[in-house]
């Protein structure tokens, strides 16, 4: 996770704290990539707090990391988790421009519940941000948490958004509430539900999806990333 731990939004199932952040690292993006080198990685997940704080929302400093992994270890695969910088197209295009392999960007509820589970984001300013990844050439990803208070209607249309948006690269995963303070879990979903919702997605047409109570964002990462760019048929 780059860019500190300290996040300038407060979502109601997330554990990472909120306040003022501190400021950048500027050694981190270093830092990182001798990181990626000496554990030999093949394949890496950057992600970051939200950083409303800083004009650019903080795409300079993924940029710069990627760039070092490249410059490091060009061998290793580069995906990267990106808050929604508010949409703002001259962040995009930094990111864009130090062309990592996937981006992804979690849509995490359905929705009908993002005013309640994540105020200072946007449903449709996700999507929109999702749509422009797409149409600039990047393998898109999301993921979407359940067990929040969504029904079976909000997760299909959730599902279809995701694709319409040019998602193709679904996790999807139980929440579990981290702490007293956070948003309680309003359901547990059996694995039997998430399989079906797994054969849903790829119904609709996605070409990757993790689906289980484990799954997280960057679950088998490697191995999905591997799946899509090689062994499925293209579009």
């Amino acid at each position: 996770m780059l860019a500190g731990d300290i996040c300038t939004r407060r979502c109601q199932y997330c554990d990472v704290a909120f306040g003022k952040p501190k400021p950048l690292d500027t050694e981190e993006p270093e830092k990182v990539a001798r990181s990626v080198e000496t554990l030999g990685l093949k394949h890496v997940v950057l992600t970051a707090v939200n950083r409303d704080d800083l004009k650019d929302g903080g795409a300079n400093h993924f940029a710069a990391t990627i760039t070092k992994i490249k410059s490091y270890r060009p061998e290793c695969s580069i995906e990267v988790l990106i808050p929604d910088f508010k949409a703002k197209e001259e962040s995009l295009q930094i990111l864009y421009a130090a062309k990592p392999n996937i981006i992804n960007h979690n849509i995490e509820t359905v929705e009908r519940l993002f005013p309640t589970i994540t105020p200072q984001k946007n449903y449709r300013r996700s999507l929109e941000v999702l749509a422009h990844i797409a149409k600039h050439g990047f393998l898109t990803k999301s993921g979407l948490i359940l067990g929040l208070g969504e029904t079976e209607e909000d997760v299909n249309q959730c599902l279809q958004d995701l694709f319409d948006h040019g998602v193709r690269m679904l996790t999807i995963g139980q929440y579990l509430q981290p702490g007293p303070t956070h948003y309680p879990v309003q359901s547990f979903i059996p694995p039997e539900t998430f399989q079906m919702w797994k054969e849903t997605a790829y119904k609709i047409g996605f070409k990757t999806v993790a689906s289980g109570p484990l799954v997280r964002s960057s679950y088998h990462a490697d191995e999905y990333f591997t799946e899509d760019s090689l062994n499925l048929p293209k579009e």
